[in-house]
């Protein structure tokens, strides 16, 4: 059955995903040729309008608007391409960022009827406040000193993000749309982003990023909670340079985790090494690039050094970003990706019969009970 929509919309649906016409008439199993014809004509079978609408995570009531809807983001958009804002947000960002306000807002309410009260530290922070003065406030309530003891930048990653747990703060990270290794998340769009709630704070790390660069994604989202702003950052540089926000927030993130004071002591000893960049990276537990930016900013390189090895680094640190681990198993990978101490109420809330396993399936992205109840095991939970 023939069906007639708007050739706008076709385009719309193809862009939007990120798909060129071969690509797409790859997936469709069709030729470059049928595709176009679609995106001039609007004409298709019922059939290849579902499969479009699958393969381009459109919803399928849009294929048959008039024009294409204008998507926002819910939140704050502080990504920017040089100096210019980003625009339209893939269907990978979206359904990212709906499981995550959908986590937050579950927890929020468990939080609230468990009498939970409102954390102190949210919104607390004002970007009036001198950086240093900024960073000690955070550092008061989160530990980042112990990250220098990590073996690896993984290890302080891991610890970092059990210490800010522990404040409160939620903190998913995944490189994936949920469970789907299909929709692997583009770190060129978006890095991280933070949802501000004074009972459930959130913050999302892609973890399709580098290690190194992760730790500072996550401290820069931090700095988002405490200031209590909501936004989307692709950090396409260690410090922005078109909103005011991302660059306080980065300016507090890096005081956190490379302390103006510590670079000084810890400058002479580096200077003696092989490769002085990668002694402090090694030392501070993040990105060359973040090391060059503090160098620069101590007046310990001049600019000149400090434009050289940067544009070296950056070219290296992008080779090497989207290295990532290997598989591995199941469960250990969705504690890795969801909040333990989400999963932990979660799993309690469902157990004692207060959630229905429906709603927690469907925030943890599973489809049977039966993991979900191995899941439960392997956090400790008798069944």
């Amino acid at each position: 059955m023939k069906i007639s929509l708007q050739p706008t919309i076709l385009r719309w649906a193809r862009t939007r995903a990120g798909l060129s016409v071969e690509v797409l008439a790859q997936k469709m199993h069709v030729k470059p040729q049928r595709v176009i014809d679609w995106e001039e004509n609007g004409e298709l079978s019922f059939k290849q309008a579902e499969k479009l609408a699958n393969i381009t995570h459109t919803p399928f009531g849009y294929l048959y608007l008039p024009e294409p809807p204008q998507e926002a983001l819910p939140i704050n958009d502080f990504r920017t391409v040089g100096s210019e804002a980003v625009r339209h947000p893939s269907p990978d960002l979206l359904a990212t960022l709906d499981q995550a306000q959908q986590i937050q807002s579950w927890f929020r309410d468990e939080l609230i009827a468990r009498g939970q009260e409102p954390l102190s530290f949210v919104g607390s922070l004002s970007q009036d406040v001198p950086i240093i003065e900024a960073a000690n406030r955070i550092r008061q309530v989160v530990g980042f000193d112990e990250n220098q003891q990590a073996r690896t930048w993984e290890d302080a990653l891991r610890q970092q993000i059990e210490q800010i747990e522990n404040t409160g703060v939620l903190v998913l990270r995944n490189g994936i749309v949920g469970n789907n290794t299909h929709r692997p998340l583009s770190v060129d769009e978006f890095r991280g982003f933070a949802l501000s709630d004074p009972y459930a704070p959130l913050i999302f790390i892609n973890d399709r990023d580098a290690k190194a660069a992760q730790m500072f994604t996550l401290a820069h989202e931090l700095v988002h909670i405490w200031v209590g702003v909501s936004g989307v950052s692709n950090l396409e540089k260690t410090y922005a340079n078109h909103y005011d926000i991302e660059r306080f927030c980065n300016q507090v993130a890096a005081e956190l985790l490379v302390p103006a004071a510590e670079l000084q002591k810890q400058w002479s000893n580096a200077q003696s090494q092989n490769d002085c960049l990668q002694s402090l990276s090694r030392r501070f537990k993040v990105s060359s690039l973040v090391i060059l930016r503090r160098l620069n900013d101590s007046g310990l390189i001049s600019l000149s050094t400090f434009q050289q090895r940067y544009q070296a680094e950056q070219a290296r640190f992008q080779a090497t970003a989207s290295e990532q681990d290997g598989g591995g198993d199941f469960y250990r990978t969705q504690r890795s990706r969801l909040s333990r101490q989400f999963l932990r109420a979660l799993i309690e809330s469902t157990l004692e019969g207060r959630t229905p396993y429906r709603d927690a399936l469907r925030l943890i992205g599973l489809s049977k009970v039966e993991t979900f109840h191995e899941l439960a095991r392997d956090l400790a939970f008798s069944l």
